[in-house]
């Protein structure tokens, strides 16, 4: 699941690649925060769009014209159906906001859904996997994708279907649709909520007014609108006079927790009930998808009380060495069969959840 400088997660400004170095020391990245925040949190938001209309009666009508505007016009096919074939989708989170124009994709997640076992995996991987693919040149992951949307107008082939093509053959399997989520949406669903309650533990500041960035929060209970909560999210460590405190990724981790927590909060309470309808409207305007309209609701109708124990994630970790992560192979098998075995309806054996579960929990 953004342009930053000097403290948050780098952005690049230029795509010229450097060739990674044979021999040298790798050391190890942790995942970033606000990537575990947004794979998380882009799960919320694709049930929220998916499935909320289900429980609020009223809302259906709105619900059914966000998936006609937002899914396509194809039909499909009975034994297509996501109630009874097991289905695989790319879903990517960018870096889109209005006041940044970009396109950088934060959030690479491969999701395989199993409706006879009323599961899913879902694997994820870091922005800054290396990716050297025959027919591809190599590059960071996460620039892929505006380097298809650049090229849309030449080829006539989008960026999604590109990406869909590319993720299927890394991943050796057949990838059926691809979805695209931004930044702005989680500031509107936040918004659309009428905000969230975070007892923030300190003093935060940093501005960069390349990206009109802005994070200005106090130690203390306070309700923070959507920017104040992507803000709260993001933040590393400060450039302003006097300094706040820095955040080490411990504390973002425990942050990005706290924030989905309060967002599920609120999501239940009355506010939450009455902004629904924004949520899906917000949803919907910040999300593209090549499903079609009938299979989004096909995927309603067999995922809407799927339970979250039965969600595997499975987070492929790796070693940095600027400007890449050399992804650990043994990971990358692994994620690859937890895939085909969700499709194949295979459960995971104790000691292999027991431990993709301790990996999600130490972040």
């Amino acid at each position: 699941m953004s342009s930053t400088r000097s403290g948050l997660p780098p952005r690049e400004q230029s795509h010229k690649k450097r060739s990674p170095k044979k021999g040298s020391r790798k050391k190890k990245k942790k995942a970033s925060a606000l990537t575990i925040f947004l794979r998380t949190l882009l799960t919320l938001m694709f049930v929220l769009a998916l499935g909320v209309g289900l429980y609020i009666g009223h809302l259906s009508v709105t619900l059914d014209q966000v998936i006609e505007d937002t899914g396509t016009e194809e039909k499909v096919a009975p034994e297509q159906s996501a109630k009874v074939k097991p289905l695989t989708m790319l879903l990517l989170g960018t870096d889109y906001r209005p006041e940044t124009k970009t396109h950088l994709t934060d959030v690479m997640m491969v999701i395989a859904m199993n409706p006879e076992t009323k599961s899913a995996t879902v694997v994820s991987l870091p922005r800054d996997t290396l990716v050297e693919l025959k027919g591809y040149k190599a590059d960071k992951l996460n620039h892929f994708y505006p380097n298809f949307l650049v090229q849309e107008k030449k080829t006539g082939i989008t960026a999604k279907y590109e990406m869909k093509t590319m993720m299927s053959k890394f991943f050796d399997l057949n990838i059926d649709y691809v979805t695209v989520v931004n930044f702005q949406g989680f500031r509107d669903v936040v918004d659309a909520l009428g905000g969230i309650d975070v007892n923030v533990d300190a003093d935060m500041c940093y501005r960069d007014r390349a990206d009109n960035t802005n994070i200005n929060l106090k130690k203390g209970p306070q309700h923070l609108s959507g920017e104040d909560a992507l803000g709260y999210v993001r933040y590393r460590k400060s450039n302003c006079r006097p300094k706040t405190k820095a955040s080490d990724d411990f504390d973002r981790n425990r942050r990005q927790n706290e924030v989905l927590h309060a967002l599920i909060d609120q999501a239940k309470s009355l506010d939450g009930v009455l902004g629904a309808a924004k949520v899906i409207q917000s949803v919907g305007k910040n999300m593209e998808t090549d499903l079609e309209s009938q299979q989004m609701k096909n995927i309603i109708g067999a995922y809407w009380n799927i339970s979250k124990e039965n969600v595997a994630f499975m987070p492929v970790t790796g070693q940095w060495k600027n400007p890449y992560v050399y992804l650990n192979g043994e990971e990358l098998d692994k994620a690859k069969q937890a895939l085909k075995d969700e499709l194949a309806g295979i459960k995971p054996k104790a000691d292999e959840a027991g431990g993709a579960e301790a990996a999600e929990a130490g972040g």
